[in-house]
């Protein structure tokens, strides 16, 4: 199983739209992908009110390149969030049985 860890941090001012985008649209899609095994949605803290992030399992890299393309390493967004993102990182792992 694959690890993604996708985090986003919004134009100054966004936040809410961005908000609104991640909990009406981007969360509900990432549930519904077929291939992705687990979703971990993450809002942001007091601190860092602009940083969002997404934690996700998928079930093989073949399902995740199935998703994204074959160009899995970058960060990818909706066109109806370009707007919204100042930054955006991606990363990941194989995960490890504990």
């Amino acid at each position: 199983m694959i690890i993604r860890i996708f985090q986003v941090t919004t134009h100054p001012g966004k936040e809410e739209e961005f908000s609104k985008f991640f909990h009406e649209t981007a969360i509900p899609l990432m549930k519904k992908t077929k291939g992705c095994h687990t979703v971990l949605p993450g809002a942001p803290m007091p601190d860092h009110p602009r940083k969002f992030a997404f934690v996700m399992v998928w079930e093989t890299l073949s399902a995740l390149k199935a998703f994204v393309g074959e160009d899995y390493e970058s960060p990818h967004i909706d066109p109806a969030e370009a707007e919204l993102v100042q930054s955006r990182q991606i990363t990941h792992y194989q995960l490890v049985d504990a």
